[in-house]
C-alpha cells in the first residue's frame, strides 16, 4: 500500500508513504534527494557494493542524488516514509557545515530527526495553503537537526570518475535503444569482454548494464508521470514492449503501480 502526494509550490517535490511485507525493491537509483523515515518495523538497507544496515523505527536515512540502494522489509511489516525532492534546492537550504550530507548515504538514530521529517511530512500531505515559504523554512529546519548531530552510519557511493567515462558510450547506448542491446555489444564499445564489462558496470554504477537501463528508464517515466503523461504513452516514448510489462518494471522499482504514482 503507497500513497504519494506532490508539491503544487515547490517543483520536483513529492512525497509518500508505505507499508510493505515483502522485498519489493530492486537496486535503483533516483534523481532528487531523498529523504527515508522508519516508521515501524524493520528493513534493510542496501548500499553500493552490496554494504548494508539495518534499519529500526525511528531511523532516517538520507540519499543524495544517483546514489543505488534498495530497501526491503526485515521481519513482518514496515511502515515508512520517503521525501524527495530537487538535489539543488536542498543544497541551497543547507549550512556549508552540513555539506558533506551530499557527498553519501547517512543513517540517523535520533527520534527528534525523524519527528521533525515526520511533521515536516505531514505538513506535505496537507498541502492546501501551505506556501512555499512554509516549506522551505521547516526543510532547514529539518536539515539543521540532522547538522547538529553526528550520523550513526555512512556508506560510500559506488561510482569512479574515471571508469565512468570509459564507460559513456556504453551508458549512451543503454539510454537511446528502443530494446536491450546485446551484452557482447556493449563490451565491445568499452573495449572489454563481457564479464569485465559486468564487472566494471557495478564497480563504477553500483548495477550490471541492463540493469542500469531499466533504472534509467523507471527515472524517465517518474518523470513523464508527473508531467501528466498517461501510461500507455510513457511506456511506448521509453521502449516497453507493453503496458503490462511497463508496470512490472516500475512496480520492482517505485514498489506501487504507475498509476498509484501518477494519482
Amino acid at each position: 500500500m503507497s500513497e504519494f502526494t506532490h508539491s503544487g509550490v515547490i517543483p520536483r517535490l513529492e512525497s509518500r508513504r508505505s507499508c510493505q511485507e515483502i522485498a519489493c525493491y530492486r537496486l535503483h537509483t533516483h534523481e532528487r534527494f531523498s529523504i527515508g523515515l522508519v516508521d515501524s518495523g524493520t528493513t534493510v538497507f542496501t548500499g553500493a557494493g552490496e554494504s548494508s544496515v539495518r534499519l529500526a523505527a525511528g531511523d532516517v536515512v538520507l540519499i543524495p542524488a544517483g546514489h543505488v540502494h534498495a530497501c526491503n522489509p526485515d521481519r513482518g511489516r514496515w511502515r515508512y516514509q520517503m521525501i524527495q525532492a530537487d538535489q539543488d534546492w536542498i543544497a541551497g537550504l543547507l549550512a556549508s557545515s552540513a555539506s558533506d550530507l551530499l557527498d553519501g548515504i547517512t543513517v540517523f538514530r535520533q527520534r527528534s530527526v525523524h519527528r521533525r521529517f515526520s511533521e515536516l511530512n505531514d505538513l506535505l500531505f496537507d498541502g492546501v495553503g501551505v506556501s512555499a515559504e512554509r516549506i522551505e523554512a521547516e526543510f532547514r529546519g529539518a536539515l539543521g537537526d540532522c547538522d547538529r548531530h553526528a550520523p550513526d552510519r555512512r556508506m560510500a557511493p559506488a561510482g569512479e570518475g574515471e571508469l565512468l567515462s570509459t564507460l559513456e558510450p556504453v551508458l549512451e547506448r543503454l539510454r537511446d535503444d528502443e530494446t536491450n542491446p546485446p551484452l557482447g555489444e556493449l563490451a565491445a564499445l568499452a573495449g572489454m569482454d563481457r564479464f569485465q564489462l559486468i564487472r566494471a558496470m557495478k564497480q563504477a554504477t553500483g548495477m550490471a548494464p541492463l540493469a542500469w537501463r531499466q533504472n534509467h528508464r523507471v527515472v524517465a517515466a517518474r518523470d513523464m508521470l508527473r508531467e501528466g503523461r498517461s501510461q500507455a504513452e510513457t511506456a511506448h516514448a521509453l521502449g516497453f514492449a507493453d503496458q503490462s510489462h511497463f508496470h512490472r518494471v516500475f512496480r520492482a522499482h517505485v514498489a506501487a503501480s504507475p498509476g498509484a504514482y501518477r494519482g
